[in-house]
C-alpha cells in the first residue's frame, strides 16, 4: 500500500487487487462520511435528536405497509 499527498492538497491511496471489494467500499464510505461531517459543529446527542425524529416520522408514515 503507498499513500502519498499531492499537491493540490489531495491524497492518493494506491493498493493492490488483492484487497476485498466490499471491505474497500466499507472503507471509501467511512472515508466519505468523514469528508462529509468534517466542518460540521453538531453534537452527537443532537445528530441522535434528528435520526430519532426521523426513524419516528418514517414509522407513522410506513406502519401500514409492515404491520397488517
Amino acid at each position: 500500500m503507498l499513500v502519498e499527498r499531492t499537491n493540490n492538497d489531495k491524497i492518493v491511496i494506491t493498493l493492490s487487487s488483492a484487497v476485498d471489494s466490499f471491505s474497500l467500499q466499507r472503507l471509501i464510505d467511512y472515508v466519505k462520511y468523514l469528508e462529509a461531517t468534517s466542518k460540521s459543529k453538531a453534537k452527537q446527542s443532537e445528530v441522535d435528536k434528528l435520526a430519532d425524529d426521523v426513524n419516528t416520522s418514517w414509522w407513522s408514515k410506513n406502519r401500514k405497509r409492515f404491520i397488517k
